[in-house]
């Protein structure tokens, strides 16, 4: 199989996709939730043999977590599919509607991107939901996971196509890559792909900026911070660190940092440290913080660093602009929090951080498209153009203009025998 061509022909073919009703999209992803629960016994025994493949070649413990595709993942995945069927159709939605003159209106609609690329790490739940999502946005989809899950992934592919094409969707509105070749010769595809996703480590996607020309939406890194400030309620304190750092340590919204103000680390610090050290979670730290509750000496430069571990980093900061010029610096842009009971010092760091997500008394972990009702997430854009944070439907539609006119000639407004008089309507 040419990817090559493989995704020409997909290009040619997405209008067919996009020119679907909603109607249309939500019955396939309801056959899609009705097989997968249909097939978890396949589904399960081909994970089944993936995990057994992770365990001959020594993967960790972190990252077999993410290959895992139980019956709690089956549970949330079907969910996030019911609540996109839920969801509005993202498509043909009139954004701008307006008269220019007699008889020659304007209307802004919003359409799907086209075809989109998405190459993804061994997270087989997150092959539904990607797939999910661009069913819902009329988005065609290239789909490459990673090799960890190959058996899983294939299974839950033909699953999810078959659903599609039964529902009466385009044949060849998906394609599944598997070999790792194929990545490059996706990456040359800048005719026919119009965007690209792509979810990993930090070198692989920079990777996969530096060696296409195609638009490319995601993050490299999710350095993620939580400042706890000098006014601060030590019963939300410790649970939100510790959810944040330990509910799923391999996630790119696990927090990699711990800032506390001055005045209260000799009294907070130790609670901390203890409730961290139960959960097996290593300290690193300035070396103020060393001298409170022992642990590694870090230096400056070294908090610009993503664990995705059991490992956190602790600086002691006098103040919240401090905390705020911390985040801004060595931070990810990914999302950051701030636990505090003063209004003030909450309004500063809410507005001040450069984030894609900013909060107040709650986990880190909070930075995703499920837990926000998007359905389900393709990633996380930590950019500011089109897309940024969990990207769920509206980061997958863009929109195009449609001119309505009766006759109208661009030179009888130059010479001003007629004028323009815009009127929204």
């Amino acid at each position: 199989m040419s990817i090559a061509l493989e995704a020409h022909k997909m290009k040619l073919a997405s209008p067919q996709l996009a020119a679907t009703t909603g109607e249309e999209r939500n019955q396939a992803l309801a056959g899609i939730a009705a097989s997968l629960a249909a097939k978890k016994d396949e589904i399960f025994a081909e994970n089944a043999r993936d995990m057994a493949e992770a365990d001959q070649n020594g993967v960790s413990s972190a990252v077999k977590k993410r290959l895992k595709f139980d019956q709690g993942k089956l549970d949330d995945v079907i969910k996030g599919i019911h609540q996109l069927i839920s969801l509005p159709d993202p498509l043909n939605q009139v954004t701008i509607a307006r008269e220019l003159d007699q008889d020659l209106t304007l209307y802004q609609k919003t359409c799907p991107i086209g075809v989109i690329g998405v190459i993804f790490e061994a997270r087989p739940d997150a092959l539904v939901q990607i797939s999910s999502l661009c069913i819902k946005s009329g988005n065609c989809a290239i789909l490459k996971g990673g090799k960890e899950t190959a058996n899983t992934n294939r299974i839950l592919f033909r699953i999810i196509y078959e659903s599609v094409l039964a529902a009466g969707l385009p044949e060849g509105c998906m394609l599944q890559a598997e070999s790792h070749s194929e990545i490059d010769e996706l990456l040359a595809c800048d005719k026919d792909v119009d965007l690209l996703i792509p979810r990993g480590s930090n070198q692989f996607v920079r990777y996969i900026m530096d060696h296409t020309k195609i638009p490319v939406m995601g993050h490299a890194d999710g350095i993620c911070h939580i400042y706890v400030d000098k006014d601060y309620d030590q019963k939300k304190a410790i649970p939100i660190i510790l959810d944040a750092k330990t509910q799923y340590t391999a996630a790119c919204n696990a927090v990699e940092t711990v800032l506390i103000h001055r005045d209260i680390a000799p009294d907070f610090l130790p609670l901390l440290a203890e409730e961290l050290q139960k959960a097996g979670v290593r300290l690193r730290g300035s070396k103020d913080a060393a001298a409170i509750v022992p642990m590694e000496v870090m230096g400056e430069e070294d908090f610009a660093c993503e664990y995705l571990d059991l490992i956190l980093s602790v600086k002691l900061v006098d103040s919240v602009e401090e905390a705020i010029s911390h985040i801004n610096r060595f931070g990810s842009h990914h999302t950051d929090a701030v636990i505090t009971e003063n209004e003030e010092n909450a309004a500063l760091f809410m507005q001040m951080v450069d984030s894609a997500g900013v909060y107040r008394n709650c986990s880190t972990r909070f930075a995703d498209g499920f837990r926000y009702g998007f359905g389900a997430e393709v990633g996380i854009s930590t950019g500011k153009i089109h897309a940024r944070g969990p990207v769920g439907l509206a980061g997958l539609i863009t929109y195009k203009y449609q001119l309505f006119g009766n006759g109208q000639i661009v030179g009888d407004y130059a010479s001003g025998k007629k004028e323009f008089h815009f009127r929204d309507l």
